[in-house]
């Protein structure tokens, strides 16, 4: 997905990034001097235990938190926080219950100034990408868990971002439908070429969506560490490679 340099949009630099919280009245150091250049048109996952800073750094990136030190550049500008440029997806969807699929989907978007026919035909073009034109009229108490989280989706792809940020979006979903989702993401990630920036636990996913996976150590004291993970797309699960890839991730974190 390489762009020309006049084209370039969602490129994110991170520069000597600290974040500390406190606990019990003296500083635990959450993110510690933390660099990264991220590709416009990347798709990059971040893995780490509980506590490593995995979702403090997807807020950070958002701008729904301050970082204590250090810097977050998008296209060579500063984050001082949300921006129209960014669109984050939670893993529960958050979706309005009065409202329709193709209602949720176009919600907000004249706050953007976006048209009210424009929105409405954004809308419909978002609903059609994730596979739920037969149920955009339908209200989110009637969809299951995976066509909610669809929508959630297809409501982030309205504005338009650059950068799609995804906290452990497939978290709450069974296997089979997380599978499905895996495949919906990557297509939707090739059409819209927009960079992702995705959160989870699970490491076959990560090893499943991602260019690169970025390994945040819980001590403050390590390095962080990124795996480029060069597979064709779409990719198999059951191909030698992928399982190997896979196995080293486990054999990292002490799994095996």
């Amino acid at each position: 997905m390489s762009l020309s340099a006049e084209t370039i949009r969602g490129e994110v630099t991170i520069r000597h990034l600290s974040k500390n919280y406190t606990l019990n009245g003296r500083p635990l150091p959450v993110l510690a001097d933390l660099n990264l250049q991220i590709r416009s048109g990347e798709s990059l996952a971040i893995v780490g235990a509980s506590g490593s800073g995995k979702t403090t750094l997807l807020r950070i990136l958002a701008g729904l938190e301050n970082a204590d030190g250090g810097e977050v550049l998008i296209d060579g500008k500063a984050v001082s926080g949300v921006g129209a440029e960014r669109a984050v997806i939670f893993q529960e969807p958050r979706l309005l219950p009065w409202l329709t699929v193709i209602e949720n989907v176009a919600f907000g978007l004249d706050t953007r100034g976006v048209s009210r026919a424009e929105a409405k035909s954004r809308a419909r073009r978002y609903v059609q990408l994730v596979g739920l034109q037969a149920f955009e009229n339908a209200y989110p108490r009637q969809l299951s868990g995976g066509m909610a989280q669809r929508v959630g989706i297809a409501r982030a792809l309205a504005v338009q971002p650059e950068i799609l940020l995804l906290d452990e979006p497939l978290g709450a979903l069974d296997a089979m439908t997380k599978i499905g989702m895996q495949q919906e993401l990557t297509r939707i990630w090739r059409d819209e070429d927009v960079t992702t920036i995705l959160v989870t636990h699970d490491l076959e996913e990560a090893v499943y969506l991602a260019d690169r996976i970025l390994i945040l150590p819980r001590e403050k004291n390590a390095a962080p560490r990124l795996i480029e993970i060069d597979l064709p797309r779409p990719r198999d699960r059951s191909a030698p490679e992928f399982v190997r890839y896979r196995e080293d991730l486990l054999n990292l974190f002490g799994l095996h």
